[in-house]
């Protein structure tokens, strides 16, 4: 099998789900492979029990997960989701996963009636600044950015601040269809 066929084989094979307490341990793994900042093992089995239905994973063909999306409903902005992490496998990298993942999040909290999505994101990500300029125009609204946190707002990881977080505000939704971006 040529690797792009193998690439469109699991690309196809990834199926979108809300996760389970039992997809916790994986997505744990997951973001410390892929170098998140990292919670407890039990948040994200925790996670995976009280906001399984505005988080969602990627299974790949074996059920394993392959990326995951986690956010909430703001309890102060109840028209606001909050997406909290973004975590994809290596080897499903440049296949869009991201975005199908935001795409489903983003189905899914127009159906409930909200209209904003926010997320930070550190300066330098341009990835991720992109995945979200992308699904703002697909969603044929805007995404606002301001700064929200500074390094001195986290604890130094040894003589490294952390960086700062930038908010997007994308929205609001529903006055325009989705289209593909």
């Amino acid at each position: 099998m040529s690797s792009q066929t193998a690439e469109a084989a699991r690309r196809e094979g990834v199926r979108l789900s809300h996760p389970s307490p039992e997809d916790g341990p994986h997505m744990w793994r997951l973001a410390g492979e892929t170098g998140m900042d990292v919670n407890s093992p039990y948040a994200y089995t925790l996670w995976c029990r009280d906001f399984a239905a505005t988080s969602v994973v990627a299974r790949d063909t074996d059920g394993r997960v392959a990326a995951y999306v986690t956010g909430y409903v703001r309890p102060d902005s109840p028209d606001t989701y909050f997406l909290w992490q973004v975590a994809v496998d290596s080897a499903y990298r440049g296949q869009r996963l991201a975005r199908r993942m935001l795409d489903f999040i983003g189905d899914a909290i127009a159906e409930q009636g909200l209209q904003y999505l926010e997320a930070t994101v550190t300066p330098d990500n341009e990835a991720s600044r992109a995945l979200f300029a992308s699904f703002a125009r697909s969603r044929r609204t805007e995404a606002v950015w301001s700064p929200l946190f500074g390094a001195e707002h986290f604890p130094k990881h040894g003589d490294e601040p952390h960086e700062p977080e930038d908010l997007v505000r994308i929205g609001p939704f529903g006055s325009h269809p989705a289209t593909d971006d």
